[in-house]
């Protein structure tokens, strides 16, 4: 049994390690000029570490943001009043932004966006829940508002933010009520 906690620890260690070593190369590199060679390397860990927890550079990167973005929309989810779920996400964004910049300009983003609609999706779900729509109309009116929440925040953020978020929230409201109401009328 000694073995077994300790052999967890060694791994916790080493995603740790090899985390820690990627985002630091990320500081200067795009991912996709990255390799595992170089990851490895400034972690001080064997390539067979790099392979016993992860099969690719993506993968790892996924493993790092997706528990603090999780986190982020269940407390959203959990303990915001329906009314100021949007003002959160807004927050959340703020907060967000100079990873979403540096995933941006390293070339990962699609790992954020991969990350973010899946939250997307079960946020919209669950405002939806009591919603008499047919399941294939919510599930691509749910994609569509999505992708559009991430884009119109996207902009916001890479544009330094020049409107006031409160002009950003009003018009993802309107768009969802909207998009909303005109699904319903059919």
């Amino acid at each position: 049994m000694a073995a077994t906690h300790h052999s967890l620890i060694i791994k916790k260690d080493s995603q740790n390690y090899l985390t820690t070593a990627l985002l630091q190369l990320l500081e200067t590199h795009d991912l996709n000029t990255i390799t595992v060679t170089q990851v490895v390397k400034r972690a001080g860990v064997s390539r067979m570490a790099f392979y016993r927890n992860f099969t690719t550079l993506d993968e790892l990167l996924m493993m790092y943001f997706k528990p603090a973005i999780a986190a982020r929309f269940q407390d959203i989810f959990e303990h915001v009043p329906t009314d100021q779920k949007l003002i959160a996400i807004g927050k959340f964004f703020s907060d967000f932004g100079p990873t979403l910049k540096i995933s941006t300009n390293r070339g990962f983003e699609h790992i954020i966006r991969q990350l973010f609609n899946e939250n997307m999706t079960m946020f919209y779900r669950q405002i939806m829940a009591a919603v008499d729509i047919s399941p294939i109309r919510l599930n691509y009116w749910i994609e569509f508002m999505s992708a559009g929440v991430y884009n119109i925040w996207r902009e916001w953020l890479l544009t330094n933010q020049t409107e006031p978020l409160t002009i950003i929230h009003d018009l993802i409201a309107i768009l969802q009520q909207s998009t909303m109401k005109a699904l319903l009328s059919e």
